[in-house]
């Protein structure tokens, strides 16, 4: 390893450029080369044409024609939205009788479109090259010298209300209208339908399995433009879960796959119960699907009896990283995983990483990493999980040098569906660690013990709830029979408003102390906290915020306070605008004194992906260190908090 004699000059002074990092797996859609010459990223065509009309067989293209001046402005948006004529108009259909056939489907989707309007009274009216579809031969030509015309006219007719409405069955005795059933109401299709289906799930809510609706009659009334509904319900028995059988496994033992679901014979039966377990077993990454199927009839001893599908994916994986810094230079992850180890489900991930590549010539002062996790779902109970790993790395950032192993295991176990406790054991050993203080080897034993609080909607891009969590890690380093503790805690929260959350509000705060030994270098490097980067402090470089010393040499800190806030906005269903605001200390004292609080502030963008956004921030610190960095550009999939 290299080795320095001296202390060495911050980050502060050191770090004063373009902070760009993407350090993500990269998915490439298809790249299609030839006569289109188009490139595609996540899906995006990114430059040249498309070629779909290559993969259509005799391809015809058409004009559409939208006849919309007699809508108010809500219905004219709901039917565009609809029309699948419309939101295709640059992809070609399959032949004349292509076009009469998207143009039927059309129609039935806008008119469902003005039932779900209240407009039961609406005609849709489509031509194609001036003649009204329903009049044209079975076998239409049309002229291919120029594309066909497709007019769509919609004459809307008048907005309907609720008037009788009849609950019958079972569901008869409840109050209509705490299902949105009220007369002179909205009597829009959804909100009969989704009545009915609520009326079905409180039914099965309370037990009862095999609840259905027998009847919905909907009548309008074109006279008195009102709409009369009846839905009836028969609920069914009460009955428990009965025998859970499996199907569909190869791999994966059947028996562990009912026992990590949950839903054991003699429980109650709720729905909400079978869609935990369909959840849990996804979130194991082994199955590309899973369906709970219930039985239609109870068996002879009453109780209701289920079969667990699942349909197993691809066990074995791999993949590729690259990140970029105009500062760091390079870097490079690779990483090979088992999700189905020994049937089951238990996982085995080995990785490896290499970074800074340019940015020294040194090969002794890059940045590596490898290590190696197993996991293990259903230890000792089906709600705990055990992890075990071992990492080795080689690290050199501007505070300190650093040789370390580390081998770790620890037991997770589900409180609830929102709260998880873990608790477990740590050995890591620091060769010829060096920084302000010099060079020292350290062997650190500690009890990592934490609880964490969940009720986030998403985890990739959350809207509503907030995560908490509390740490503590008793130390002792034996070689310097130092005995210390680490404690952290954080609370990040989200709000959305408007009608689709397009307006998201998010905020973070966390806090940490380091308690103990009197002197700060009796605590490894790696131990002691700084700030800065793309993960706390945008605008300032990668652990640029802690406490320095006469020389400008960075010393870690053993308090700090970090708080974030953005407002995510959606400028369209997959971009959006992010305005953020960052702060942060860290100080050598054992609690946050705030005596130097950083603040950064900027703006980023986000693109949707299935796989969470993808982020690019651009910030700036408002309280810059003296020679230190003038801005950060970070980049990486999923939000910064």
């Amino acid at each position: 390893m290299h080795k320095r004699t001296g202390p060495r000059k911050s980050i502060a002074y050191r770090r004063a450029g373009t902070v760009m990092a993407v350090a993500a797996t990269i998915a490439l859609g298809p790249i299609y080369v030839g006569n289109a010459l188009a490139f595609k990223l996540f899906g995006m065509t990114l430059w040249g044409e498309d070629d779909t009309a290559e993969q259509v067989s005799d391809p015809v293209r058409y004009t559409v024609d939208f006849r919309t001046d007699n809508l108010d402005k809500d219905l004219k948006e709901a039917l565009t939205e609809s029309s699948m004529l419309v939101s295709d108009k640059k992809k070609p259909v399959s032949g004349d009788l292509g076009v009469v056939i998207k143009a039927r489907d059309d129609r039935d989707r806008l008119i469902a479109t003005l039932y779900e309007k209240s407009r039961y009274g609406g005609v849709v009216t489509i031509t194609i090259n001036g003649t009204n579809i329903d009049a044209l031969p079975p076998n239409p030509a049309f002229g291919r010298s120029k594309p066909v015309a497709v007019t769509i006219s919609v004459d809307p007719g008048p907005v309907f209300t609720l008037g009788k409405i009849s609950l019958l069955g079972d569901a008869r005795g409840l109050d209509p209208a705490s299902y949105g059933l009220v007369p002179g109401g909205d009597a829009g299709s959804l909100t009969i339908l989704k009545a009915g289906d609520k009326i079905v799930a409180d039914f099965k809510n309370e037990g009862h399995p095999l609840a259905k609706l027998t009847k919905r009659d909907v009548v309008a009334d074109h006279r008195t433009n009102r709409v009369d509904v009846s839905l009836s319900v028969e609920s069914g028995p009460v009955a428990p879960i009965g025998n859970v059988g499996v199907s569909g496994q190869k791999s994966v033992d059947p028996d562990f796959i009912k026992r990590y679901a949950r839903i054991n014979e003699g429980k109650p039966y709720s729905p909400d119960e079978l869609k935990k377990a369909s959840d849990r077993l996804r979130t194991l990454g082994v199955f590309s699907s899973v369906t709970i199927r219930e039985a239609d009839k109870l068996a002879p001893d009453g109780s209701i009896p289920m079969t667990i599908e699942v349909s197993e994916g691809k066990q074995r994986y791999f993949g590729v990283g690259a990140q970029y810094s105009t500062i760091d230079g390079f870097g490079l992850q690779g990483y090979w995983g088992h999700r189905n180890l020994t049937g089951r489900a238990d996982s085995l991930r080995i990785e490896g990483s290499v970074a800074r590549i340019g940015e020294t010539t040194d090969v002794g002062q890059l940045d590596y990493s490898a290590g190696v996790t197993y996991v293990r779902p259903a230890t000792f109970y089906p709600s705990a999980t055990l992890t075990t790993g071992l990492k080795m790395q080689s690290l050199h950032p501007d505070a300190y040098d650093a040789d370390t192993i580390t081998a770790s295991g620890s037991l997770a176990y589900e409180l609830t569906d929102q709260d998880t406790v873990s608790a477990g054991g740590e050995v890591s050993y620091e060769q010829d660690s060096t920084d302000a203080y010099g060079d020292q080897n350290y062997l650190t034993l500690a009890i990592p013990l934490e609880y964490v609080r969940d009720t986030r909607d998403n985890k990739l891009d959350p809207t509503q709830g907030y995560r908490a969590s509390i740490s503590a890690k008793p130390s002792y380093e034996a070689l310097g029979s130092t005995v210390f503790s680490s404690f952290e805690g954080s609370i990040s929260g989200y709000q959305g408003v408007g009608a689709n959350d397009n307006v998201v509000f998010a905020g973070k705060l966390s806090l940490g102390s380091l308690i103990g030994t009197n002197g700060i270098s009796d605590i490894p490097a790696t131990r002691r906290f700084y700030a800065g980067g793309g993960g706390s402090v945008r605008g300032y470089a990668y652990q640029e915020i802690t406490p320095y010393n006469s020389n400008g040499d960075a010393l870690g800190g053993r308090s700090y306070a970090t708080a974030s806030i953005e407002a995510r906005v959606k400028i369209t269903d997959k971009i959006g605008i992010v305005p953020f605001v960052d702060m942060g200390s860290v100080t050598g004292s054992t609690f946050p004194d705030f005596s130097d609080v950083r603040i950064g502030a900027g703006v980023g963008v986000r693109y949707a992906t299935p796989f969470g956004p993808i982020r690019l921030d651009v910030a700036v610190p408002l309280r810059k260190y003296e020679d230190g960095t003038a801005y950060g550009i970070y980049a990486g999939i999923g939000q910064a908090f």
